[in-house]
């Protein structure tokens, strides 16, 4: 008879230093995934608050008393023998030179570099964290007469000065203007914004941007469809959706309905709590959809997910 899982709560930090870097452990010969890179940190024992286990465990690892700061995210991450539950804390300030206690490296590391380096599938969501918008805007579809396409113009240019930095331009491809308006849309907002066109694979590579895969494209592709440099994010709704957009090299995903929406209204919630246990059997950054708001943002990273997308909620009135 197979023993059941183990259930483990770890406490990991989040040091930056006053340039901003960010101190990496190497985990060494003798542990699991040894030779991978992960935030320094460990297992909270019977007793402790989480606050407590990372200042021991800081204290052992790295000869430093750390400050313990924000709470970042926590992440679920099944792994074969253990289920894992990943406490992501901030640590700005401590005393002490932070040095590798227990026969580690230990590096700091610029936040842009962080994709370098080779890590358990635990840390990765918390790196695209770290890096990556936590809103992700889904644009509804512009009307097809004049002054509706203006109005969506103008809100998009809304939402760009509302600090929108991941936009995906949802725009039928029946739409008369469908191309024009995606150039003019990328002319008047090139810089600042990572840009993605919905499931049009040719155009976003034409274009150099960014493409969203529908569910139904996942399971066809054999390979990655765009270069590195030009975004793929995919719609999921079960966990083999999820594995495809990995195994894909997709660089994000979007996960769905978390709640009722008025969009789908036949489509039955998926829960934060399924939401979560998908999340677990993937190292995809995961968005939220659903029912979804800005101030859900901190309720997702709860349950490891990178934040939110929406249409209705993050498009300016």
């Amino acid at each position: 008879m197979p023993s059941p899982t183990r259930s483990i709560h770890v406490v990991a930090a989040v040091i930056t230093d006053a340039r901003g870097r960010v101190l990496l452990n190497r985990r060494t010969e003798n542990r699991d995934m040894a030779g991978l890179w992960e935030f320094p940190g460990g297992k909270r024992e019977a007793g402790e608050t989480s606050a407590q286990a990372l200042v021991r465990e800081l204290r052992e690892e790295l000869g430093i008393e750390a400050e313990v700061g924000d709470w970042i995210m926590d992440v679920p991450q099944r792994y074969p023998d253990k289920h894992l539950t990943l406490e992501v804390r901030h640590v700005r300030s401590w005393k002490g030179t932070p040095r590798g206690r227990e026969g580690q490296a230990i590096t700091w590391v610029a936040q842009d570099k962080l994709g370098r380096y080779s890590m358990p599938p635990a840390d990765l969501p918390v790196v695209a964290a770290l890096r990556e918008p936590d809103c992700y805007l889904v644009t509804p579809a512009p009307g097809e007469d004049e002054a509706g396409q203006r109005q969506w113009q103008e809100r998009l240019q809304r939402a760009v000065s509302d600090g929108q930095q991941r936009i995906q331009l949802r725009l039928p491809l029946q739409h008369p203007r469908r191309q024009a308006l995606i150039e003019q849309a990328l002319r008047a907002h090139r810089r600042g914004v990572q840009w993605l066109l919905n499931r049009d694979i040719e155009l976003a590579r034409s274009l150099g941007v960014g493409v969203h895969l529908g569910s139904e494209q996942l399971l066809s592709l054999q390979a990655r469809p765009l270069p590195d440099g030009q975004l793929v994010g995919a719609s999921c709704h079960d966990l083999e959706q999820l594995q495809a957009a990995q195994r894909l090299g997709c660089d994000f995903a979007v996960l769905g309905p978390v709640q009722a929406t008025a969009s789908h209204p036949e489509a039955t919630p998926l829960g934060w709590d399924a939401f979560a246990a998908l999340r677990a059997q993937v190292s995809l950054p995961i968005y939220a959809l659903g029912g979804m708001a800005r101030g859900q943002v901190a309720e997702a990273r709860r349950h490891g997910g990178q934040g939110i997308a929406a249409i209705r909620s993050l498009w300016p009135e």
